[in-house]
């Protein structure tokens, strides 16, 4: 009589042949010509609706999560006997189920050994949660690091805020293990050690660099600005949580897109005490305390003004106004009192000087990169290397941006109102002038390769859009083309309008082939045209962009490659220049067109239906064609022939 065989699906230490053998006396393999009496064939596969969690850093778990799914192996044809020594290997806390897994050949049936959430609440209470339990069982392990190495022993409220001033420069390094131990393995307490164990940065060695010391007081104010805010932020969190987690509407955006619209709707409305924290926190001098220090003062004045009632009624204003809709939306904002000639060459040449922050040259010092994570700040020198270094260029922030070299980010939010808000309030944080926003919308992956080329006159339409209409002597221009600052010449002569890019939000790899999976490489289009101002209210430009991006789903415009290779597009960029130093009316049909167009894309979002309310898209188009109605009165030259259609 032939034994009975079954498959096997395994996820966790058996998927090493050699524990495999030692359990259950055979080995096995993924490649068909090794396969003998002794050897199992085996692939990858996964299994969906679960999720592998680790809350003892010892052993995995498979636990039932809708939307989540257990990379692992398949191992076939596994005899009576072998399953016997396996199921004394697993214990008592597994159950061994019939389940069905995925490979690359289809589903098939195959045991499993899965746990329940009463046998695990049993034997490690609340700390299995696959979400946010699990994260901060980790937040406390971190907790219990600094308590073991900063002032140890030591009780006091002093010390408990200079912990969680560490905490605040361990900014990065916390966000990172979090992720890593979210979508990865477990992590032993040794490696989280070795992580954490960091020396605590200074500012001491500026004080010898005459060049400098002119900027103390102005990174030091931004120092405290960013620690209030985080601090702010933190409380949102972990105070609100459970809201905050029924207003993201998915896992795939930004986790803290709507409590830092909250912290920094409390910080700007509180300007003059915060004004006032500044003053006093600068007051101490450089020769006698450290960064740490003032990050130290930051975080206590954060405890002393932040006011539960203020958080809750910006929460609920917030819930109150979300328009989400369908498309990933993210954003990256460029400040700097510098203006164009930030960067090199244009700063030599200008020979332009920044008396606050020198040109941000010394933003890493003062570990601002550590401290602006949750904002993705960072200094761009348009050179795209990505590292910590001096240099002049843009203060550069984007929530959702994880990592500058990795590309690695999440879309801030889907939801126009509160992409809006977030750039509104940004904007008023910063006492630095705004410069330029680019603005993304994630692509569909069955489209990336169909991409078109935007018409002439609907470029126009979004130039007198977004492009920084300015008064001149003798007229009106498109100050983002007059100045130059949206062309370049780095990879041949360009105009830099919309251009499509990659991003992952995947941090760790796959247990199968050690790479990133398919569904973590987003393709997003940006546009980065876009001039930056205080005042402007770029809701109804957002929905008009998803709305043509839905409809035309247009490409990069103009690359140097299309510049090369196109008669007609050199054509259209001369024909551009030239309007943008002195406009000319954009004709009705064009409008009536470009209006048109951005309708049936929003018409069109959630499976050929809108994705929002229809009064709030015929808001938006209106206050456009208003928009485009006063840059022509503005113009008062007549439109041009039918070429520019």
């Amino acid at each position: 009589m032939h034994e009975r065989k079954v498959n096997l699906f395994v996820y966790g230490s058996l998927r090493d042949s050699r524990v495999f053998q030692s359990v259950g006396g055979l080995a096995f393999t993924r490649k068909p010509s090794k396969i003998d009496d002794k050897t199992l064939f085996a692939e990858p596969a996964f299994l969906p609706g679960h999720r592998r969690v680790s809350p003892d850093n010892v052993y995995y778990y498979a636990v039932k999560a809708p939307d989540a799914r257990i990379e692992g192996l398949v191992i076939y044809d596994v005899p009576a006997s072998t399953m016997t020594g396996v199921d004394r290997y697993e214990g008592k806390r597994y159950r061994r189920e019939t389940v069905h897994v995925y490979t690359a050949h289809g589903k098939v049936e195959a045991q499993a050994y899965l746990v329940t959430p009463e046998s695990m609440r049993k034997h490690f209470g609340d700390r299995f949660h696959v979400n946010l339990i699990h994260e901060l069982w980790l937040r406390k392990r971190i907790n219990r690091f600094l308590r073991k190495h900063t002032r140890p022993g030591e009780r006091t409220a002093d010390a408990e805020i200079e912990r969680q001033a560490e905490r605040e420069l361990l900014g990065t390094t916390e966000r990172d293990l979090v992720m890593t131990h979210y979508q990865t393995d477990a992590m032993s307490d040794y490696y989280l050690e070795h992580e954490l164990d960091r020396p605590r940065p200074s500012i001491r060695p500026l004080l010898s660099e005459p060049e400098a010391v002119p900027y103390l007081r102005s990174y030091l104010a931004l120092v405290l600005r960013q620690v209030l805010l985080n601090q702010f932020d933190e409380q949102i969190q972990s105070r609100y949580r459970y809201d905050l987690e029924h207003m993201r509407t998915s896992e795939r955006y930004f986790a803290r897109s709507v409590s830092l619209l909250a912290a920094l709707r409390m910080i700007n409305a509180s300007r003059n005490a915060v004004d006032l924290i500044v003053q006093r926190g600068l007051a101490m001098p450089c020769e006698r305390f450290d960064l740490i220090d003032y990050v130290k003062y930051a975080v206590r004045a954060a405890r002393s003004i932040f006011d539960s009632r203020v958080a809750e009624a910006n929460l609920g204003r917030i819930r109150s106004n979300l328009q989400p809709g369908l498309v990933p939306l993210g954003f990256e904002l460029e400040l700097s009192n510098l203006g164009p000639d930030a960067v090199e060459p244009r700063l030599s040449v200008s020979k332009a000087s920044d008396p606050v922050y020198g040109g941000f040259r010394y933003f890493y010092d003062f570990c601002l990169d550590v401290l602006c994570w949750k904002l993705g700040g960072y200094i761009d020198d348009h050179t795209g290397s990505g590292q910590r270094r001096r240099s002049s260029g843009f203060l550069e922030v984007a929530p959702g941006r994880l990592s500058i070299a990795g590309e690695l980010s999440r879309p801030a939010t889907s939801d126009p109102w509160l992409l809006n808000q977030l750039i509104h309030e940004l904007v008023g944080f910063f006492e630095v002038r705004p410069h330029s926003l680019h603005l993304s919308f994630q692509l569909f992956k069955s489209r990336i390769e169909e991409q078109n080329v935007l018409p002439i006159g609907f470029v126009k339409c979004l130039l007198a859009l977004g492009g920084g209409s300015e008064r001149k002597p003798g007229g009106l221009w498109v100050s983002r083309m007059g100045h130059d600052e949206i062309m370049q010449d780095r990879l041949g002569h360009e105009l830099v309008f919309a251009r499509r890019s990659r991003r992952n939000w995947y941090l760790g790899r796959d247990d199968i082939g050690d790479k990133a999976p398919v569904q973590a490489t987003t393709y997003i289009q940006q546009y980065k045209f876009i001039r930056l101002e205080r005042r402007a209210n770029y809701e109804p430009l957002i929905l008009c962009l998803k709305g043509l991006q839905l409809a035309l789903n247009p490409g990069d415009y103009l690359s140097a490659e299309q510049l090369r290779s196109s008669a007609r597009l050199r054509r259209q960029y001369e024909q551009l220049r030239v309007w943008a130093a002195e406009p000319t009316q954009i004709s009705p049909q064009v409008i009536g067109k470009f209006l048109n167009a951005a309708q049936h894309g929003l018409m069109i979002e959630r499976h050929r239906k809108p994705a929002h309310r229809l009064h709030y898209i015929e808001w938006a188009l209106s206050a456009i064609a208003t928009q485009l109605g006063m840059f022509n009165q503005q113009v008062k030259k007549p439109a041009p022939g039918p070429a520019d259609r």
